[in-house]
């Protein structure tokens, strides 16, 4: 029902191409600029190109060869419990469906675009790959409790889609939700609206994500192994909040 047998990469059209080409190139414009080093470094070795549409199959191999990951089509959002048991597994779940060209600015639900450009390139990157990793097996203990996994899936929103990272070149982007727009790329480093706060697990669990808007606040990361370090921290939180010890709301 979720999951589909393949990319099925022979039916993209010439529209399709134009959405990946239009947004690529307008990304990567940017980008250079804006990007962590690491994801930049992941562009290239998965040699993403404006006129190619990329190939599930041939990110297989890649990623495989990098960090064992590859990348599983699914038809949109899937439940929790699949995407967690995905990301458990090494694959990263992936829409193959492309936005209209009249959508090039805002959709509200994850495109191709999105996942393949906003979160793959750093699927080459070992320490984040470890943090989706360990992140899924805590989530998976707790699937059965919909308020934990309504947390975790907070620091997976402030951190793997909408988080940025503090570089010796300054403030980078490695989210993936700002990553793919244009319009957030630049709002997270230079608005004055926003507040940009350090890293912080319980006061992220504490902040319900926004869908509708650009976000009004950002975690701050000095590294990726911020992420993973912090997990045991998450685990025993969770453990408190779900024998009632610790409430957040």
């Amino acid at each position: 029902m979720y999951f589909v047998n393949s990319q099925e990469y022979d039916k993209y059209t010439q529209d399709d191409l134009s959405v990946w080409k239009t947004l690529f190139e307008r990304q990567m414009k940017m980008l250079p600029n804006l990007a962590e080093d690491d994801f930049l470094h992941g562009v290239r070795t998965i040699q993403f190109t404006a006129n190619k549409i990329p190939d599930f199959k041939e990110l297989d191999q890649i990623l495989g060869k990098e960090t064992g990951w590859g990348i599983t089509p699914v038809t949109g959002l899937i439940p929790n419990k699949e995407f967690f048991e995905l990301l458990k597994a090494k694959r990263f779940p992936s829409s193959s469906w492309f936005r209209k060209l009249s959508e090039l600015d805002y959709l509200e639900e994850p495109d191709m675009f999105h996942d393949i450009f906003g979160h793959v390139p750093l699927l080459t990157n070992a320490d984040f790959c470890k943090y989706l990793e360990k992140m899924s097996v805590i989530a998976l203990k707790y699937i059965e409790n919909e308020h934990i996994i309504e947390l975790i899936s907070r620091l997976y929103w402030y951190t793997v889609e909408f988080g940025l990272i503090q570089t010796e070149h300054g403030l980078r982007i490695y989210g993936a939700g700002i990553l793919s727009s244009k319009g957030e790329s630049e709002y997270s480093l230079f608005s004055d609206v926003p507040e940009r706060a350090d890293f912080n697990v319980l006061e992220i669990l504490k902040t319900p994500y926004i869908k509708d808007k650009f976000q009004t606040k950002y975690w701050v990361i000095k590294n990726y192994s911020d992420l993973t370090d912090s997990l045991d921290e998450l685990d025993q939180l969770l453990s408190q909040i779900n024998d009632g010890s610790l409430i957040v709301n």
